[in-house]
């Protein structure tokens, strides 16, 4: 163990005994953990921890208690996963970071905008309580909404996730799919569960979903709610109808944002219906606080072929689309 002197040393208090009990865990074994973990030397006494070694080591030790006594205060008892998760966490939150990253992933790998359209559409999240992404699969539009909800969530600028979008059939009735409502559901929701773990970790995801901090759902659930300090987000948001679409955005609540992402050119309603992401685009353009961002084929960020496969399509649809025109 590092030698402690007063000038090494930081203090740590917890005011209530009952949750000092619980931070620092049966026979003060989160406490060990952290030191296994961390080169520091950690001592408890009553209530109180007394943290040595180097400035940075104590500066994120510091930090997981105060991660973990949240968890206390919440109701919980940390225990081994928790205290990992929280060490993971503080480490990223002292490292350097480039500028105009949005957040870290629970494996540490920095979050940011890799294109002009793509910083657009994290400024324009930023300065409105209401941004649409509209853009080609693949630009990134979901995945950084989802990073700046977890960057809001833990400035605690807002106290919940809300994450929805329409569960609009696709060949399958889903009264043909096997297992109870949720489970039908899932598949809609699958890419928004991939999306969080990978930012969150599933330990940090699951925790969240048990607090009732972070709720995925289908559009239909959101229907009578109010979403007062929450950020939302609605994906694949060209399969609402405008009615829908006028729904979902009347759930706005105080301190709350919302993020809306879809690709026009990825419609699944029945042919002839009119999509509530195009209907929106046209009725609320005008609107102080109301951003729209579009997104193209240079801001996808994914396999090389993605950007040659989205300019493919949009060749051939624009040849159907004079051949309509020039039609007699």
């Amino acid at each position: 163990m590092a030698a402690r002197t007063p000038a090494e040393a930081d203090r740590f208090v917890v005011p209530d005994n009952r949750q000092a009990r619980a931070l620092f865990g049966p026979f003060d074994e989160n406490l060990r953990l952290i030191e296994g973990e961390i080169p520091v030397s950690v001592v408890s006494r009553g209530n109180e921890v007394a943290v040595t070694g180097e400035a940075a080591h104590r500066q994120t030790v510091v930090r997981v208690l105060e991660l973990l006594l949240d968890d206390v205060r919440r109701g919980h008892s940390p225990g081994r996963l928790e205290v990992r998760q929280a060490i993971r966490d503080s480490a990223h939150d002292f490292a350097p970071l480039p500028a105009d990253t949005v957040v870290t992933t629970a494996r540490g790998k920095p979050i940011r905008p890799k294109s002009d359209g793509q910083r657009a559409y994290v400024d324009a999240i930023k300065g409105n309580d209401i941004a649409f992404g509209i853009g080609p699969a693949g630009t990134g539009k979901t995945y950084l909404a989802m990073a700046m909800a977890v960057t809001a969530f833990k400035a605690h600028e807002v106290s919940r996730i809300i994450l929805t979008r329409p569960a609009v059939e696709a060949g399958e009735k889903l009264g043909f799919l096997p297992g109870d409502l949720q489970e039908k559901v899932d598949p809609y929701l699958r890419p928004l569960y991939d999306a969080l773990f990978d930012i969150l970790g599933i330990d940090v995801f699951d925790r969240y979903r048990e607090r009732g901090v972070l709720e995925i759902a289908p559009l239909a659930y959101m229907r009578g709610r109010t979403l007062d300090d929450s950020f939302v987000i609605l994906d694949e948001a060209q399969n609402t109808s405008p009615e829908q679409m006028k729904m979902f955005l009347t759930r706005l609540g105080f301190d709350s944002k919302t993020v809306i992402t879809g690709d026009v050119t990825q419609i699944d309603l029945p042919k002839g219906s009119v999509s509530g992401l195009i209907h929106a685009k046209e009725v609320l353009k005008d609107i102080p606080g109301i951003s729209f961002v579009t997104l193209t084929e240079r801001d996808v960020v994914r396999h090389p072929l993605v950007q040659a496969v989205i300019k493919a399509y949009d060749r051939a649809q624009a040849l159907i689309d004079q051949a309509e025109k020039d039609r007699p």
